[in-house]
């Protein structure tokens, strides 16, 4: 080869080396909204699900986030993220979910573990969400209030009240009531609706459930029982009260049953959602993913001590068993 080809030859691979590399260290940024903070376990499923897709923080993504301390902060942190101007803004829950929604209309949004995102207007449809926002679902909303009952009922056979620890902030959880009375009807009991908003109303709505007699609770899934799970499991113990929990987190903190999603799957699963879209798919045109199936983990020392015999129906459906 003569000295100028062989020049040429190495300059056009000098470029073409530097375009890949300039390619590959392109950095992009997306924005997260936590519903309070999150566990490690789902921390490192989010972590995980981006590195499987060649994404790693601080090397070729920026991920800024945002972790309100209570439901009054989360629409002033989206829009915090929303002046950023990121690529994606990946949300935690329903609250989250609508307030980024409503902060940034415009930009793409991942929503994670959020019950209803049809009814919450958060897309036109599961299968072709039609706008800006796309993500994971946390539960089939019909009939799974119903079917966690169903199973506190049958833990708990004598339970002829069982209370509903609400928190009325929660759009998921102000859909509810409406298909209590179904459920009285089909279970033989009658349901007592507690609230709390704050931590500190968590034993003021133990206590009412207690004085309005009931035998069991069901704790609805929210960002401040999740953070708050070890406490809410100390209350339920305290009123000697059988509890439903919707984390697993609150049956490992000591908690007699939880029943509900996979949230470290959910958040493993975002990172697919968030690599479709950087790499120019439509949030509109990806259809919501839809859990086939629930956690179902059963405390049995927690059984023990509240004098409770767990059926072994239930038990050759659990998923784990804490012994």
């Amino acid at each position: 080869m003569r000295p100028c080809s062989a020049l040429t030859a190495m300059a056009a691979s000098l470029i073409l080396f530097a375009s890949q590399a300039g390619a590959e260290e392109r950095i992009r940024r997306i924005g997260v909204l936590w519903g309070g903070a999150p566990s490690p376990e789902n921390m490192t499923a989010w972590h995980d699900g981006l590195r499987e897709r060649g994404y790693v923080e601080g090397r070729n993504l920026n991920i800024e986030y945002r972790v309100p301390k209570g439901s009054a902060e989360v629409s002033a942190a989206a829009a915090e993220l929303a002046a950023l101007g990121p690529e994606i803004i990946v949300a935690a829950g329903p609250t989250s979910a609508l307030a980024v929604k409503a902060a940034a209309p415009t930009i793409p949004l991942v929503f994670v573990v959020v019950a209803d995102p049809v009814g919450l207007g958060l897309v036109e449809s599961l299968g072709h969400p039609g706008g800006s926002a796309t993500g994971v679902a946390g539960i089939v909303p019909e009939g799974f209030t119903g079917k966690s009952l169903q199973l506190l009922k049958e833990l708990v056979p004598r339970a002829s009240r069982i209370a509903v620890l609400m928190n009325p902030l929660n759009p998921m959880h102000q859909r509810a009531p409406p298909g209590f009375p179904e459920i009285e009807q089909l279970l033989g009991v009658g349901l007592v609706i507690v609230e709390a908003t704050k931590p500190d109303q968590f034993e003021t709505a133990f206590d009412t459930a207690r004085n309005q007699g009931a035998d069991a609770v069901d704790v609805f899934g929210d960002a401040i029982t999740r953070v708050h799970s070890a406490d809410i499991v100390a209350l339920a113990a305290r009123h000697r009260l059988p509890a439903l929990y919707f984390f697993r987190q609150s049956a490992l903190d000591g908690g007699l049953l939880s029943f509900g999603p996979n949230t470290a799957d959910a958040w493993r699963r975002a990172g697919a959602y968030v690599d479709k879209i950087l790499k120019g798919e439509r949030p509109a045109d990806l259809p919501v993913w839809q859990p086939t199936g629930y956690q179902l983990v059963v405390n049995l020392k927690t059984a023990a001590e509240l004098g409770i015999t767990v059926p072994p129906l239930i038990l050759s459906q659990a998923d784990e068993v804490i012994e």
